[in-house]
């Protein structure tokens, strides 16, 4: 050891040495330091190049040694145990070629050590000098020494950010699994990788590893992320199997970056967490790895951006069509496969090694498990091949890939034979995993095992924590099983055992393996398991992660055919929750698979058959398939209208479901009837205050709202949202839908300071509760967004719109009906005060997405080729623009009549098309008819009767009636001074006589 102090062994200043060249040559293993040791060379003044030591790509280490010599710089080897395993060469070899080369090259070679264990004996004649256990400035120091180089200038720094110095990590590193200490090779994977990260485009640095199942695609990330360390800030572990868990272990992020944690939403954690990456504060310098995301749209809308790097691993190729580099996950190469080989079972030699890997064609996984099964085994490699033939041939149909002979199925069945014949607990703890889905099994929810609900084979094993211990560790031994920790504190719920990952190819063979009597037991304890989880209350935001938990694994443990009553109670409440949740996709999966099973266990009229049908619509109408869910709506009213009568609960229910879709295809009278009808009679049967009233009463007022009829609609959710306020309480999901409501009827009512107000709260309060990504919290921003527009604060409502429609994008897909409408409201900002190219772009995408899903004659495709008009008007395509505001004014007359708001805002904008294509006298017939029904229906004082005055000026000036002109020209400018302000941007507009235009808004 180097003893002293640091100034004792600081000497005087040195002139500068003459500039060097250096080459590094060092394990994959060890690229930390050799990356540290270069930029501190580099920092002195010297050349140095990077070698990665890889003797499997020349003819031998003497080969290699010799050329990294004839490099003509010096070379520092950077040593580990890794170093000298690289291959698979003896100790004498090595020490063989060490002498050699530094005999022939004497003085050229030097070397610093990073471990403590024993290497070869010839190692001495490199003089090395040890680094392991250091801190930088001793490092530096000892390196400089070894290569006799000056040491005055130890830390200096010539502005060019460098590495982290190996020994201290990433300031925030956040439960990457723990350094397989067998990985091997993957060097050229690593660097393509590598490669693929960095020179990506910026902010789009994200790559996929892909590849089959147990290939690496996890080590491989793993790794990585140790490899790379020194160059990140941050590095996060984000198990990606399922969304639920994928977006809890995100939003734990937010704390370790010392963002609030958010009242309980996750999403407000997710959202901050996004938005740090992006904005590179704290931290610039961060590697996120998604790890088993196998369906992209689980994940698209939450990968990071910024300057740092995301990592995906997938089995599913479809994520190149999603923006990602993808990097190929092979099987190992031969060499590959014998030197991780002889490092899993250390008995057998390199010939043995050779045989096994080519029994198994290289497939890491299948190595892995089956060289620890003959690590702990005296059977000879030859006998077990044997063995392994046998097996495949009585299991011909267990196979990985037509494309291997000897599949991975194949030697896991004599893996788990070894467990069966000689560890029956970890035998019965592996049977009781499979019944769960494949991936992380929930250990929390095990220990809370219903007593009376304990197969009695499993009772003593789960009794006894000893017994349950030396089972799981005896998977663990055998690579059947991985397990995961806590990264936590222990104070704060972590340090302990959270889950135990059994791979999806594990998981197949152990159930195939079961017979029916075997595998029944077991399934029916999951379900109990899972049963006895339901937190009860699908509405209440608050116990929606425990839901997120349980969802993945209802049909693995047979939750969907069950006949339990409790079991399918506990199902529908899971399916609840996916539609308060906003997951539309699982809940019709789900619903798709259960109504198959349901009506012919239970017969079409079985009350849980209608009940699941009710989650199946509205799963049906929040996607956009209409015409489905108008069928099977339709079908239940009718026929329980039929059976019970009009005033039965059960056919209000139902009649109220079928009105809902009726308004999502346009039909809004028989929809106004239907509630009309189902709200008296709540209110008749339950009282005012009755929950279920209060939804009639909301869905009557949604319906009004799109008649136009915008102050009765806002009377009806006046009353609602207080109502609500009082007996579901101020922070319940339809309570806050309710606000919602109110404040979108006061904007179309054209109090917009006021609907402001009111939704700024509101978007808080949704993003505490339901999460930033929620459906209902998108639609509060958006109205947020379009209040702010039509208050004037135009650079906000751009700044809103957008997100909202970039984030709706990402969760829901472009042609999502909510997707739709918040696109074409954004394309119209754009076409007022942003790219008129692009509005016509995102225009024309809205116009063809609602004609697909609506048809040509529904109001919205309507009203958006209005849209559309008006952007051709502002690209100069005056002819083409008239032609689409005069098919929507027709459309729209045919569809709602003349008196509705839209049409007469159709009826504005075709006589401004009309008026600068040269119809003037048409033009002016029309504005007169427009502003005459606009203050019938909407009043004199509202914005759309108060734009038809400025019109009607503006055609009247056209044919020189100046004197009326003016007289609806000053009593339009009053009327909006009055309402809007004399600041207001229609205001000003008016009094500069810019022509007034009407925007279509689809409604959600």
């Amino acid at each position: 050891m180097t003893t002293g102090s640091r100034q004792d062994r600081e000497p005087a200043a040195q002139q500068p040495p003459q500039p060097q060249r250096f080459v590094i040559s060092f394990a994959g293993f060890n690229r930390p330091w050799a990356v540290w040791i270069a930029h501190r060379l580099e920092e002195h003044g010297h050349r140095v190049a990077l070698q990665r030591w890889d003797p499997q790509n020349s003819p031998g280490i003497d080969q290699a040694l010799d050329d990294l010599a004839r490099s003509g710089s010096r070379v520092l080897l950077v040593l580990s145990e890794r170093y000298f395993s690289a291959g698979t060469h003896t100790d004498e070899q090595w020490n063989t070629a060490l002498r050699a080369v530094t005999d022939r090259h004497p003085d050229r070679f030097a070397a610093v050590c990073l471990t403590d264990a024993p290497l070869p004996s010839a190692v001495a004649v490199l003089e090395k000098t040890d680094l392991w256990g250091l801190d930088a400035y001793e490092a530096e120091y000892r390196v400089l020494r070894r290569l006799e180089l000056p040491t005055d200038r130890i830390g200096t720094e010539t502005g060019r950010r460098g590495p982290r110095f190996p020994n201290d990590p990433p300031e925030i590193w956040g439960r990457v699994p723990r350094r397989n200490p067998r990985f091997t090779g993957r060097n050229d994977v690593i660097g393509t990788l590598r490669e693929a990260l960095v020179e990506a485009p910026p902010g789009a640095s994200t790559v996929t590893l892909l590849g089959l199942s147990g290939v690496g695609k996890t080590q491989v990330a793993t790794e990585y992320a140790y490899r790379f360390a020194s160059e990140y800030d941050v590095v996060w572990w984000v198990p990606a199997e399922d969304r639920p868990t994928l977006r809890e272990r995100l939003a734990d992020l937010a704390p370790a970056l010392g963002l609030p944690r958010g009242a309980g939403s996750y999403g407000e954690q997710i959202r901050a967490v996004l938005e740090a990456l992006r904005r590179g504060n704290p931290y610039g310098r961060w590697l996120i790895v998604f790890d088993g995301c196998d369906n992209p749209d689980d994940l698209i809308d939450l990968l990071p951006s910024g300057a740092g790097d995301v990592i995906i691993t997938s089995r599913n190729r479809e994520w190149a069509a999603r923006h990602t580099s993808l990097v190929e996950v092979p099987l190992y190469a031969r060499p590959e496969s014998i030197t991780f080989i002889r490092r899993r079972a250390l008995r057998l030699t390199a010939d043995e090694a050779d045989q096994l890997a080519e029994a198994l064609e290289d497939y890491p996984l299948a190595l892995d498990q089956t060289a620890g099964w003959l690590a702990d085994s005296p059977l000879p490699v030859g006998d077990y091949l044997v063995l392994l033939q046998h097996r495949m041939d009585s299991r011909d149909a267990v196979t990985v890939s037509e494309d291997y002979p000897l599949p991975f199925p194949t030697a896991l069945a004599i893996l788990l034979n070894n467990v069966r014949e000689n560890f029956p607990d970890a035998l019965a703890l592996l049977r009781l995993f499979v019944f769960f889905a494949p991936g992380p099994v929930p250990l929390r929810l095990l220990r809370e095992f219903p007593a009376d609900d304990v197969p009695e084979q499993l009772a003593g094993l789960i009794n006894d924590q000893i017994r349950w211990n030396a089972a799981l560790n005896k998977l663990v031994q055998f690579s059947v099983v991985r397990l995961e920790y806590s990264d936590l504190a222990v104070e704060e719920g972590g340090g302990g055992l959270e889950t135990v990952q059994l791979h999806r190819m594990v998981h197949g063979i152990v159930r195939e393996d079961l017979s029916e009597g075997e595998a029944e037991p077991l399934a029916r304890a999951v379900r109990q398991v899972l049963a006895a989880a339901d937190p009860g209350r699908p509405s209440d935001s608050r116990l929606w992660p425990r839901y997120a938990e349980l969802i993945p694994h209802l049909a693995t443990s047979g939750v969907l055919t069950s006949s339990n009553p409790r079991i399918q109670n506990f199902l529908l409440h899971c399916l609840r929750y996916l539609i308060l949740a906003g997951e539309y996709r699982t809940c019709l999966r789900l619903s798709e698979e259960t109504d198959l099973i349901w009506r012919a266990l239970l017969g079409e009229d079985h009350p849980k058959v209608r009940e699941l049908s009710y989650q199946y619509g509205e799963a049906l109408r929040n996607l956009g398939l209409f015409r489905r869910a108008e069928t099977l709506t339709r079908a239940r009213a009718d026929r329980l209208a039929g059976e019970r009568g009009d005033r039965d609960l059960e056919t209000l229910r139902a009649t109220s479901s079928y009105g809902g879709v009726l308004l999502c295809i346009a039909r809004f009278e028989p929809a106004r009837e239907i509630f009309e009808h189902c709200l008296a009679t709540y209110r008749e049967l339950l009282g005012e205050d009755d929950s279920t009233t209060l939804a009639a009463q909301n869905n009557l007022a949604a319906t009004y709202r799109l008649l136009g009829r915008y102050q009765d609609a806002y009377d009806l959710d006046l009353d609602t949202l207080r109502r609500r306020e009082r007996v579901l309480r101020t922070h319940h999901i339809s309570t806050l839908s309710s606000g919602i409501a109110c404040a979108m009827g006061l904007r179309l009512m054209g109090r917009y300071h006021e609907a402001q107000t009111r939704q700024e709260q509101g978007v808080k309060i949704n993003t505490q509760v339901l999460g930033l990504e929620h459906p209902q919290t998108l639609r509060a921003e958006h109205n947020l967004g379009m209040c702010l527009r039509r208050s004037g604060d135009i650079p906000g409502a751009g700044l809103r719109l957008r997100t909202v429609w970039e984030r709706a994008t990402r969760v829901f897909g472009a042609d999502y009906p909510w997707t739709l409408m918040v696109a074409s409201d954004y394309a119209t900002y754009l076409r007022e005060y942003g790219d008129v190219g692009e509005a016509r772009r995102i225009s024309e995408d809205v116009v063809r997405g609602y004609q697909s899903q609506l048809g040509l004659a529904h109001p919205y495709s309507i009203g958006t080729v209005g849209n559309l008009g008006l952007v051709l008007r502002a690209q100069g395509e005056r002819t083409a623009a008239l032609s689409l505001a005069e098919q929507a004014l027709v459309g729209m007359r045919g569809a709602l009549g003349d008196r509705h708001p839209w049409t007469l805002g159709c009826a504005l904008n075709a006589t401004g098309h009309r008026n600068i294509t040269g119809r003037l006298e048409d033009a002016l017939d029309l504005s007169r008819e427009t502003l005459r029904t606009a203050e019938r229906v909407l009043g004199p004082d509202h914005p759309m009767s108060l734009s038809a005055q400025i019109a009607l000026a503006a055609d009247l000036r056209s044919v020189r009636e100046h004197e009326e002109a003016a007289k609806h020209e000053d009593a339009g400018i009053k009327g909006l001074t009055r309402t809007l302000g004399a600041q207001h941007v229609h205001t000003i507009s008016a009094k500069q006589q810019t022509r007034p235009y009407w925007d279509f808004e689809p409604q959600p």
